[in-house]
């Protein structure tokens, strides 16, 4: 099954959408790829602690991309402190790159965002980001890898 996104060309421009498979592994396909962190984040719908993050403080250009599949999920030119603990996006790279689910768990309703391509969860979404979207994307830092603007073509698809 195929899902509609946007990628990096070889050119290191978005483009799309496009038709890109979804990406499925057995969860020991899975361990065998992340770091325990990651796998339990990523995977398990897990969170890492706030303000401990590696990508929290980074300020570099460039862009986020999903550490199971490196979707490009978020620019650098969307992040904001939002004095949280984790690394804030008030808008994702492409609306087609990120799905959400309502979040029933710990006995209150949140919006899980997910990569649209390999289903890890990356976060949630909030409504009380800055303009112009006044959404607040949590991110967790072992859900993501951090792409330089300078090495974008290296996420090349197609």
């Amino acid at each position: 099954m195929n899902v509609q996104v946007k990628v990096f060309d070889r050119s290191g421009r978005l483009v799309g959408p496009v038709d890109s498979p979804r990406v499925v592994k057995t969860d020991d396909e899975w361990r065998a790829q992340l770091t325990r962190e990651q796998f339990e984040i990523a995977r398990g719908k897990g969170t890492e602690r706030p303000f401990c993050g590696l990508l929290l403080d980074n300020k570099r250009a460039g862009v986020y991309t999903c550490v199971c599949c490196r979707l490009p999920l978020f620019s650098s030119q969307h992040k904001f402190h939002s004095g949280t603990g984790w690394p804030s996006y008030f808008q994702p790279v492409a609306k087609e790159n990120v799905v959400t689910e309502d979040d029933r768990s710990y006995g209150m309703l949140r919006t899980e965002i997910l990569c649209a391509r390999c289903d890890a969860h990356l976060g949630h979404v909030f409504s009380d980001g800055p303009a112009p979207t006044g959404l607040r994307y949590c991110v967790n830092s072992e859900s993501l890898v951090f792409t330089d603007e300078s090495e974008l073509s290296s996420l090349g698809e197609g």
